[in-house]
């Protein structure tokens, strides 16, 4: 079986397992991550689990996260739905373009840097009109 996740459900787990690290609650993030799953999925991996229960499965793969990487956690679900024969797929290009806004200058900043050379054009512009004609 394989299961996709969406570039909505990977962003909703990637913020909610950044605010695990920093509280330290992992209650708020194994709710996130069962609801980045349909219904029919659940039930899909319920029916592949020896305990039949995905909450349990949850709370036992995040007793298993170390807690302080995000990346760690996707590595980690990837391989305990594995090891039951559910594929995972992480919609790649919400994680990359995630880390590239992270990466980035805050836009307004890039527009800023634009209008002071803007400004800096017009200073010229003045300059030249100010010198006194023959």
């Amino acid at each position: 079986m394989e299961i996709v996740l969406d570039k909505r459900a990977v962003k909703q787990i990637r913020l909610s397992a950044q605010d695990a690290i920093e509280e330290g609650d992992t209650e708020t993030l194994r709710e996130d991550i069962l609801e980045a799953f349909t219904e029919e999925q659940v039930e899909e991996i319920e029916r592949r689990l020896d305990s039949g229960d995905f909450y349990e499965f949850l709370t036992e793969m995040l007793d298993e996260w170390s807690g302080d990487d995000v990346d760690e956690l996707f590595e980690l679900l990837d391989a305990q739905l594995g090891d039951i024969g559910v594929d995972v797929k992480f919609d790649k290009k919400a994680a990359a373009a995630e880390d590239a806004e992270e990466d980035s200058p805050d836009e307004d900043f890039d527009e800023d840097l634009d209008d002071d050379e803007d400004l800096d054009d017009d200073e010229d512009e003045e300059e030249e009109e100010e010198e006194p004609a023959d």
